[in-house]
């Protein structure tokens, strides 16, 4: 399995090896003690979430408050996405950027992001289901999003895909307006909050 970070800090994408025979696949989907060697902790896997989606389907992007906000181990079980990762902390050095990733049933991608990153994903094909590790439970009090089209971010969206978003995502305030209304964690929380996680993992 191989895990290169993306060039925003606390995003990964993880590739892992397969193993094909007449019988078909084996692969490792995640493996906790590789992620901590390069994060420091290992991460804890408390819910699991499975989207199936339509071709053009795009959620998010989603986020949560720091702390303990919800880091994401995302990956496809069927079809595939662009799994986009958006650094929405006040103060990075790479804030209001973008990466995208496809994740697919071929390659067998995984992307994982740190608390306090945002996270969007674009369904590429009908049916494609995706599946979510997710380090602490939902909390409908503590999440946010910011509008996927804001054109400020820009993400852009394969040519003759149109999107469809829930009306919560059609709602959504633009990256402008949430960072107005105090809604984004700041990179020093995400900072202090990775810090905390390291020095629990260390006793």
């Amino acid at each position: 399995m191989q895990i290169e970070p993306l060039d925003i800090e606390g995003a990964f994408v993880v590739t892992p090896r397969q193993f094909p025979d007449d019988r078909g696949v084996f692969l490792e989907g995640y493996r906790g003690d590789l992620l901590r060697e390069h994060l420091g902790h290992e991460p804890r896997v408390v819910q699991t979430n499975v989207s199936v989606s339509s071709r053009g389907t795009v959620r998010g992007i989603h986020f949560a408050d720091v702390p303990p906000s919800q880091a994401k181990y995302v990956s496809a079980l069927t079809g595939s996405f662009l799994d986009v990762v958006v650094d929405i902390r006040v103060g990075s050095p790479t804030f209001g950027q973008w990466r995208a990733v496809r994740i697919d049933a071929v390659d067998r991608r995984s992307v994982y992001l740190s608390e306090g990153l945002g996270h969007a994903l674009v369904s590429l094909e009908d049916g494609s289901t995706a599946h979510y590790l997710c380090s602490a439970i939902y909390d409908p009090q503590r999440e946010h999003g910011i509008h996927p089209l804001d054109p400020q971010i820009g993400i852009e969206l394969p040519d003759g895909l149109t999107p469809l978003l829930s009306p919560k995502d059609e709602q959504a305030p633009t990256l402008a307006e949430a960072e107005q209304a105090g809604l984004l964690p700041t990179y020093e929380q995400c900072r202090v909050f990775a810090q905390q996680l390291r020095d629990a993992a260390r006793g």
